[in-house]
């Protein structure tokens, strides 16, 4: 947070302040598929229900990281519905598709902030300048879709898309195709 906060205070010093320029720290989500929550994995698969799902069973590990997320992809769809989605209150819902505050979310194209921060804000189109960033999403373009709780101030949550996460504990919040944590970029509005 400290050097987020410097090198943004930095660029506001300018004559011509931000001028659309951040330093941003880039992080992932994803939407976790059901099908990679197994007891063989080492995950919690124990059959669950929440309110919202209809006495339908889940893993209860896919639960959780659905709740953290946002979305999960079912294995078996419900009335043409092929995600879950958690609702707020320990509550589910199904879907169409996994959603953000702008319409279906777009993998390694979607992303979402804390909240606006000047042109940083909610619709703009930004590119961001990262190897690392772009090695992993092969994007370096992000339309900010959505906003988070759990976000914070400069940070830009890039959208990976659908997956089995990577393991479980603290890797059933990554998706199983990346060991990407984050990675500090420079970033651009372009509109």
């Amino acid at each position: 947070m400290q050097r987020l906060a410097y090198e943004n205070e930095k660029l506001a010093r300018r004559p011509q302040g931000h001028n659309g320029e951040y330093f941003v720290v880039c992080t992932l989500y994803y939407t976790p598929k059901e099908s990679g929550f197994t007891f063989e994995r080492g995950f919690d698969a124990t059959p669950t229900t929440k309110p919202g799902l209809h006495g339908r069973m889940y893993p209860r590990d896919f639960l959780r990281s659905v709740k953290k997320e946002g979305f999960g992809q079912i294995s078996t769809p419900v009335n043409g519905k092929h995600y879950i989605s958690y609702s707020g209150g320990g509550s589910y819902a199904f879907a169409s598709h996994p959603t953000g505050g702008g319409g279906v979310l777009v993998a390694r194209y979607s992303a979402a902030i804390k909240s606006s921060q000047g042109s940083l804000r909610h619709g703009a189109i930004v590119e961001t300048f990262s190897p690392e960033v772009q090695k992993v999403f092969r994007s370096n373009r992000w339309r900010i879709m959505d906003t988070g709780g759990g976000l914070r101030r400069w940070q830009i949550d890039c959208y990976f898309g659908e997956d089995e996460p990577l393991g479980p504990g603290k890797l059933q919040g990554r998706p199983r195709a990346t060991t990407f944590e984050y990675a500090y970029a420079n970033a651009r509005i372009v509109k």
